[in-house]
């Protein structure tokens, strides 16, 4: 027998973005307290996790009444466009609907997005830099959480490394996709510089290159090719999220130095997965990191200076194997601690709770 639907998660985006993967992550574990459906078609792809799907049909004719102990259903939007629809659900169609926002931006938010959440019933953020960029105050600050089991260590890095065919001993990947945004070019200068001194690392690129961005990455393999060193340089492309783990554990260093950052969440795969981290100070990177305990923070600064900090956070772990494996254990202890999935949902729950022992709604 199915639960009854209590919370509906919209996913009205095509492309599996940071915030779907978010989403994916941690509705299942959610759904243990709450019975959830997703809807997504035609706006945007079904997130790919073990919870019922309903049309838009089946939605209208849910949130026509309330449950059946009086309590209106929740619809938790995580994008302008869900915001709206959420809002047209309730205004126009007169839907017994109660809206949740999380916001994960460090931006200054537009007039069209305050006008939006300011209709909210609750506002959730991901980190406290993120909820000072809003207008009003949040129902609370949940940060994004990792599952552990998956992202886990590996039980032998040089061993696993050694099987999975790349050259060299151990690796310093950065992951995500091929972008100006997201340092991919600060990642490739610094390593042009790091790699000559350490002959036994390979430089590890994960992340799809999109149309608009092929010439950028052909960019960086010209100033590779005339530094000599396109045979230290992995390029792997998209690759599975089953994929993307086992880099995770294998790379001895991961690096995250985007220019700006919402939160930041493979930092904290990485962590999860045994292996120490360098991020620029941007997104929730330092709510994650211990600066020299679970890796480096740099500025987040102009990209001369950016590839220069990270020349040096690099040489100085590479240089000390030993700090690495504290680092990379203290990471994943600090990722269990205080950043699991299972936090993660328990924190959104409690939003729900709140909201279904409260008024009806915002109006």
């Amino acid at each position: 027998m199915r639960r009854e639907i209590e919370v509906v998660i919209p996913n009205f985006n095509h492309r599996f973005s940071g915030v779907t993967a978010a989403a994916a992550a941690v509705v299942p574990h959610q759904a243990k307290d709450f019975g959830f459906a997703q809807i997504s078609r035609p706006l945007g792809a079904a997130l790919g996790i073990d919870v019922p799907s309903i049309g838009w049909g089946e939605l209208l004719r849910l949130t026509a009444r309330p449950l059946p102990d009086g309590r209106w259903r929740i619809f938790h939007a995580r994008r302008n466009v869900e915001m709206l629809v959420g809002l047209l659900l309730r205004r126009a169609f007169r839907r017994k609907l109660l809206l949740v926002f999380t916001s994960v931006a460090q931006r200054r938010h537009s007039a069209w997005t305050r006008f939006l959440y300011s209709r909210m019933d609750a506002l959730v953020s991901t980190s406290p830099r993120s909820a000072s960029f809003l207008s009003r105050p949040v129902a609370a600050i949940v940060p994004h959480g990792v599952d552990t089991d998956a992202y886990r260590p590996s039980g032998d890095r040089g061993r696993e490394w050694a099987g999975c065919g790349a050259p060299g001993r151990r690796g310093v990947g950065i992951f995500g996709r091929v972008r100006p945004q997201k340092g991919v070019e600060e990642f490739v200068d610094a390593l042009c510089e790091v790699l000559p001194r350490h002959p036994d690392v390979t430089a590890v690129l994960t992340g799809e290159v999109t149309p608009e961005h092929r010439a950028f990455e052909a960019r960086l393999k010209g100033k590779i090719r005339g530094r000599g060193l396109e045979g230290r340089f992995l390029w792997l492309g998209k690759v599975p999220a089953g994929e993307v783990r086992a880099w995770l554990r294998r790379v001895s260093l991961a690096v995250a130095v985007p220019r700006n950052e919402g939160f930041g969440l493979t930092a904290l795969e990485a962590m999860s997965s045994g292996t120490p981290v360098v991020a620029t100070r941007t997104g929730a990177f330092d709510l994650l990191v211990r600066d020299g305990v679970d890796g480096i923070l740099i500025p987040c600064a102009p990209s001369g200076e950016v590839v220069e900090a990270l020349r040096d956070a690099c040489e100085r772990l590479l240089s000390s194997p030993g700090t690495l494996e504290r680092m990379g254990a203290a990471a994943r202890r600090r990722a269990c601690e205080s950043f699991s999935i299972q936090r993660e949902a328990e924190g959104l729950n409690a939003v729900y709770r709140g909201l279904f022992g409260g008024r009806v709604a915002a109006g």
